[in-house]
């Protein structure tokens, strides 16, 4: 893990990312990494859930020095193209154009590693519904224990305007194993219900790592992100994009822990995922934090 729904995984002999920004701009030095060192690991792909920054503004860079394929939209390829014009940068684009929630699609990458990529709805306020309490993350104080330079400022505010271009929610299966990856939660209940029907035919899912974080989290707390629980039914949840990554509207993980355990209190014990909460900043760059042994997930 490196900051947000960013991670490097080894799956199946294979490395690939997840997103691809190594947080900056708001302090310097909280994760112990740069872009430099990811591309390094020479990834076999870059999966982007969707193009803010917080997710992708060091995408392009690590494509080229790796020579990784990105994977998303169509309009993320797009826009992934415009940041280095003359400079080709390779991309699939996974879901097409405009793509409704729900829109499902395979990713032929690799041939024992099955990736399907779902198209998903990023986070944002809806009305209360009155059964939720808001989540006010305590402000944190990183960007005071860790400064940003000068570089790292610039950094931040030259990829600031950078657009969603669509929102992706992938799985991953090898043999008997199954991940699911979304690195935003949207309000699918009130928007797309229909996508929820997709998400629910991924099952089995083996391990669900998701966002906690999002805009709807300031009037119906974590309801989202337990919608995204409740249809998938991972057997383990891995909740992620809760760290202090942003002045004023982030917070260290470890404060979303009572959050969370009260939200999947709404769903059956027997329906709840365990969870395996990682937090900032120990669990940047520790594998131990989140590994699962392949071969006890064989059916």
């Amino acid at each position: 893990w490196f900051g947000v729904s960013n991670f490097a995984m080894a799956i199946g002999g294979k490395v690939v990312l997840l997103d691809a920004w190594v947080p900056r701009g708001a302090h310097s030095g909280y994760v112990p990494t740069s872009p430099q060192e990811l591309a390094a690991l020479r990834p076999r792909a870059i999966f982007i859930g969707h193009a803010h920054f917080d997710h992708a503004a060091d995408a392009v860079p690590i494509a080229l020095a790796s020579g990784a394929p990105l994977v998303g939209t169509e309009e993320h390829c797009g826009d992934f193209q415009a940041r280095s014009p003359g400079m080709p940068v390779p991309c699939i684009g996974a879901i097409p154009h405009q793509a409704k929630p729900g829109t499902r699609a395979r990713v032929p990458l690799f041939k024992r590693l099955r990736v399907t990529a779902v198209k998903n709805l990023h986070s944002t306020i809806t009305g209360p519904d009155g059964y939720h309490v808001p989540v006010l993350p305590f402000p944190g104080t990183t960007f005071l224990e860790h400064p940003p330079t000068p570089e790292d400022l610039l950094h931040l505010v030259g990829r600031l305007p950078d657009d969603e271009g669509g929102s992706v929610l992938y799985r991953f299966r090898l043999g008997g194993f199954t991940l699911v990856w979304n690195d935003s939660a949207g309000p699918l209940i009130e928007r797309h219900p229909q996508a929820l029907d997709v998400l629910r035919a991924l099952r089995p899912v083996d391990v669900q790592v998701g966002a906690i974080q999002g805009f709807n989290q300031f009037t119906n707390g974590l309801r989202d992100p337990r919608t995204y629980i409740e249809a998938l039914r991972p057997r383990i949840f891995v909740p992620a994009h809760h760290d202090d990554w942003a002045v004023g509207i982030t917070t260290q993980g470890w404060r979303y822990r009572p959050y969370l355990r009260d939200e999947l209190a709404h769903m059956p014990e027997r329906a709840r995922p365990r969870v395996r909460f990682i937090s900032d900043p120990q669990d940047y760059l520790n594998p131990r934090a989140v590994r699962f042994r392949l071969d006890r997930w064989s059916r």
